[in-house]
């Protein structure tokens, strides 16, 4: 029986990892947990897989739930998170938060020879050097939970690095795929919220809105599997029924298909590299699906796709910028304080204000994190009415 460690757990993915863990009892064990502020839902994870140890993100919430499950370990805040990463009884961590809040807790469960099942794209968008580095130096697989790196994942088994001409990721062009600049002025929260295909979190939701999610990967690719930027190409495919593919230099092509449910790269990455059934996933069928549509990425639609692109190339404590004005950008649309197409303009500026650090140290990134997020707010108080 695997032992896991799961953060994020009332999140779309971390419910949707309950999910495996609830199908597979005799295969997966559910021993720490980090959650947000949904208390409700806590309470009955709680009650359904008895975890040890439960971090809460504040402490009032903490003190509540330990009153009512007495012989449960209940921490908080950040240092709570760490400590559900590192639990000496886990085997496995699925880091499935959102945001950069997730950095530090992954490179002290790789510290701690952790297997990491990452969900957490920021992560290795905000710090990808660092990462990755202290993963090889401790011998640690990063296993990805994204649909689309685990496409690719799937797709390399038994294949070689060198035979890689390019990584094909696949995008569905969020909720606002069909619509002109012009149309998107006065788009709603709630229309952004309508994805087409996935069941996702708000932020995640309208960063694919934005394409910003997409950007996010492409770096997170560049890390993950070693890849120079010029060989990451994304293509438009609304029905997520490829996730990604991979061409080798002798022209074939390998893609990995399936109907769009998370459920599918969450299950791989915690069995792999074995596989289980998933009886509660909906089979892929080819005939009734019918055609398949792709379309060619226009950078000048999709300008947050662009910034990725040039922060990633650029290297350095530019992706830290991109994540973070994103971040804060997101939340203040979220919010009701800026348009949608204000999420673009928020990030340009802080891209253009940024004085790039070539290779950041972790303290230089999280200094450069919290600057972008100031920065970003003073902008939104000086256009508040």
């Amino acid at each position: 029986m695997k032992k896991i460690s799961l953060m994020g757990a009332t999140g779309s993915i971390g419910t949707q990892t309950l999910d495996i863990i609830r199908e597979h009892p005799a295969e997966f064990h559910l021993v720490a947990m980090a959650v947000g502020k949904n208390i409700d839902l806590t309470r009955k994870i709680i009650n359904e897989f008895r975890p040890e140890l439960v971090s809460t993100s504040d402490k009032s919430t903490a003190q509540i739930l330990k009153s009512e499950f007495p012989h449960i370990t209940f921490t908080y805040g950040n240092d709570g998170l760490s400590e559900v990463a590192v639990y000496h009884k886990a085997e496995v961590l699925v880091n499935a938060v959102t945001g950069s809040i997730g950095l530090m807790p992954t490179l002290q469960a790789i510290e701690a020879k952790k297997m990491i099942a990452i969900a957490n794209k920021e992560t290795l968008v905000t710090a990808g050097h660092l990462v990755m580095e202290a993963a090889n130096k401790n011998s640690v697989t990063l296993l990805p939970v994204d649909s689309e790196h685990s496409a690719i994942f799937q797709a390399l088994q038994g294949e070689k690095d060198k035979n890689i001409d390019k990584l094909i990721l696949t995008a569905s062009g969020g909720s606002f795929r069909d619509r002109t600049r012009k149309e998107l002025e006065n788009v709603t929260v709630q229309e952004a919220l309508n994805h087409p295909n996935w069941s996702m979190g708000a932020k995640i939701t309208i960063d694919s809105a934005t394409m910003m999610n997409k950007g996010l990967e492409v770096i997170e690719a560049h890390w993950l599997f070693s890849i120079d930027y010029d060989k990451i190409e994304v293509l438009l495919h609304k029905e997520s029924i490829i996730h990604s593919m991979i061409e080798f230099h002798d022209s074939s092509v390998i893609a990995q298909l399936g109907t769009p449910d998370m459920r599918v790269p969450i299950q791989y990455a915690l069995t792999y590299p074995d596989r289980l059934p998933l009886n509660s996933a909906n089979r892929l069928n080819l005939a009734e699906v019918g055609k398949l549509h792709f379309q060619k990425m226009d950078l000048d639609r999709f300008r947050c796709l662009k910034f990725a692109y040039d922060a990633g190339r650029t290297g350095g404590t530019m992706p830290t910028v991109l994540n973070a004005a994103n971040e804060a950008a997101v939340a203040a649309f979220l919010d009701g304080k800026v348009s949608f197409l204000q999420i673009e303009d928020l990030i340009e500026k802080a891209l253009s204000n940024h004085i790039n650090i070539s290779n950041p140290s972790l303290s230089d990134i999280q200094e450069v994190d919290a600057e972008t997020r100031n920065y970003v707010y003073s902008l939104l108080k000086a256009e508040a009415p």
